[in-house]
């Protein structure tokens, strides 16, 4: 039987911890924090009315991560799957509590644990060195935790992108590849869009793009699109220093927003919440977000991403990055849950809490009115 473990089980488990493990053993008195204070859940096996294996994660704040910080089972009832039920129930745990992933750390040498949590769906992503007590080594591993949407409902094929600016014409290039099957995704159209809406400058290095160009770039492909921006002048302009550079931002962004205004593309001047975007993507409307990278990420720079679908707890989007130097692969970076408090948080930029949306959806046949105007 699995059950929640309580403080009247800590004289059992510091018995148990100290017959599995010779070395980095946990302490009675983090047993006790552990079980009364901290941010964590931990579980416990009982057979024959003994505590004969656990298992305990802690809950980062914050964020929607837990870490499977320590497990230990009788040596006498290994191979009979405790382990592997336990780590289940913790991670029906940690997802109760609202968190999407799992992390964990083993030992370099323990082929039987590497062999169940890659079983149980575990990726390998980063090392440590020297990280246990006798120097040993640990493997980094990670789990998503949240049921990711069904390949078939999924209608947002994926495209990583090819350089380190073009976050925003790749996630528009798979919206408009939702909508229309037969586009072509490659690196001439990837390089294309970026021509057509950079904002010149931004942060360091090359411009990135901002949504009055992705907007436009949409529209003369023959798609129908939508703006939500919170707040009217130029964008970005704050990403660099140089007046010269914010003078160029501020003229790049003109030409586009007048070009905008000639065109049929409702411009909403207000924030776009979670709940609207769930709703123009029942609608059939494709968002493009923009979100700050440093939940993902821990660096602070504006990046778009494409959502592809919702359920309760969580949006699911394609982030076209893939950061391989920390291990990441395309298969990470597709239909990536994320909480929907933590979406909402995460998708604004800079001091001033920016946010924009691009909404595309297929154009409106002939018979139909467009739509044109600015809102407020």
């Amino acid at each position: 039987m699995i059950r929640a473990a309580s403080v009247r089980d800590l004289e059992t488990l510091l018995e148990l911890e100290n017959r599995c493990f010779d070395t980095d053993r946990l302490s009675r008195r983090s047993f006790r924090y552990l079980l009364t204070k901290a941010n964590a859940a931990t579980l416990v096996y009982e057979e024959g009315g003994a505590v004969r294996a656990y298992a305990m994660a802690l809950f980062n704040a914050g964020t929607s991560l837990a870490r499977l910080y320590s497990i230990a089972v009788d040596p006498a009832l290994r191979g009979r799957g405790v382990a592997r039920a336990l780590v289940q129930a913790l991670e029906a745990a940690a997802l109760e509590a609202d968190r999407a992933y799992m992390r964990l750390e083993v030992r370099r040498d323990n082929r039987g644990s590497i062999g169940l949590f890659k079983s149980l769906g575990y990726r390998p992503f980063g090392t440590y060195d020297d990280y246990y007590e006798d120097h040993m080594g640990a493997l980094r591993f990670e789990k998503s935790l949240a049921a990711h949407p069904s390949p078939e409902l999924v209608r947002v094929p994926y495209y990583e992108q090819t350089l380190e600016f073009t976050c925003g014409p790749a996630a528009l290039m798979m919206a408009m590849r939702g909508l229309s099957p037969e586009l072509v995704l490659d690196r001439k159209l990837e390089i294309r869009i970026w021509r057509e809406s950079t904002t010149v400058f931004m942060t360091s290095g090359h411009g990135g793009c901002g949504p009055y160009g992705l907007a436009l770039s949409a529209y003369h492909r023959g798609f129908d699109v939508e703006l939500y921006i919170s707040e009217e002048g130029a964008l970005f302009v704050d990403s660099v220093r140089s007046e010269e550079k914010k003078e160029v931002i501020r003229v790049a962004q003109e030409d586009f927003s007048e070009q905008v205004a000639r065109l049929p593309i409702p411009t909403h001047y207000q924030r776009l919440s979670v709940a609207d975007t769930r709703d123009r993507f029942d609608e059939g409307g494709i968002p493009v977000v923009l979100i700050s990278s440093y939940r993902i990420y821990q660096e602070k720079f504006p990046h778009w991403v494409v959502v592809t679908g919702f359920d309760e707890r969580f949006v699911y989007v394609h982030d076209p990055y893939v950061d391989r130097e920390k291990g990441k692969s395309v298969t990470d970076c597709m239909n990536m849950p994320i909480l929907l408090a933590d979406f909402h948080r995460m998708a604004r930029y800079g001091r001033s809490g920016l946010r924009a949306a691009v909404i595309v959806s297929r154009r409106p046949t002939q018979n139909q009115a467009p739509r044109r105007g600015v809102m407020r």
